[in-house]
């Protein structure tokens, strides 16, 4: 399998941070592909200046995925630009693109930020400091988004045309499961802090132990089945507890 230079694997990787950059209707995020792809192209095409624009060219079409998780088919796509015509390229590029959006969807939006902002506030609720909550919550986010960037990179690089069925062996489609449960169960953590407390001042320590135990308890055994019939309860009770404490 071709080989590039760490540099210019490096200087792709940093690019794809970027790769919203330049959305469009036309393209999407096909503009910032390109633009990821070029330290990688120059290598390959360094002695043919019409190939290289070609390339360009080719990889700045129409292409869309979730951002967190472009940098596994650019590092696939580096592979098979070395080694596969230009029509298998393209069609792999019209392949990926959907299932590396829906699963990013999944696992990052629906999962992960979730699941870090819900952390924050389980901090705040339970008396933390803001700094503490913002600063958790920012350390949080990001080592796991930096984390599936680097992951998906090596992936993509690592199988090149066989990524997809590796993609279907990662951890990536069990994660979104835990990180459903995980959710779930800070949000019954929750509930009991955010409810109980304005209202009922007096409850004892033991009292306090065994909601936010049971509630906790809920989401883990329902997952996210629990989690949309807790939001709206959480959300009337906050409610009803500041109209409590304004009374």
């Amino acid at each position: 399998m071709t080989r590039y230079p760490r540099s210019a694997l490096a200087r792709a990787f940093l690019r794809s941070f970027t790769i919203q950059g330049s959305w469009n209707y036309r393209s999407l995020i096909g503009s910032g592909f390109a633009f990821a792809m070029l330290p990688l192209l120059r290598v390959l095409y360094q002695h043919d200046p019409d190939r290289l624009r070609e390339a360009v060219r080719r990889h700045a079409d129409l292409f869309n995925s979730h951002p967190y998780l472009a940098p596994l088919a650019l590092g696939a796509v580096a592979v098979l630009e070395a080694e596969e015509p230009p029509e298998v390229v393209t069609r792999f590029k019209a392949a990926v693109r959907g299932s590396l959006g829906t699963l990013g969807d999944r696992l990052v939006w629906s999962g992960w930020r979730p699941v870090c902002a819900l952390t924050a506030l389980t901090i705040a609720a339970l008396g933390g400091p803001w700094w503490l909550a913002i600063g958790v919550y920012l350390l949080l986010y990001n080592a796991g988004h930096l984390a599936l960037r680097i992951y998906a990179f090596q992936l993509g690089y690592h199988h090149g045309r066989g990524v997809g069925e590796e993609l279907r062996r990662s951890p990536l489609h069990r994660a979104h499961n835990v990180l459903d449960v995980a959710g779930a169960a800070l949000v019954g953590f929750l509930l009991p802090l955010t409810v109980a407390r304005p209202v009922f001042p007096g409850w004892g320590g033991a009292m306090w132990t065994v909601a936010l135990i049971g509630a906790a308890a809920l989401g883990l055994i329902f997952g996210g089945r629990v989690r949309t019939p807790l939001v709206l309860v959480l959300a009337g009770a906050t409610l009803a507890a500041l109209l409590v404490s304004v009374v």
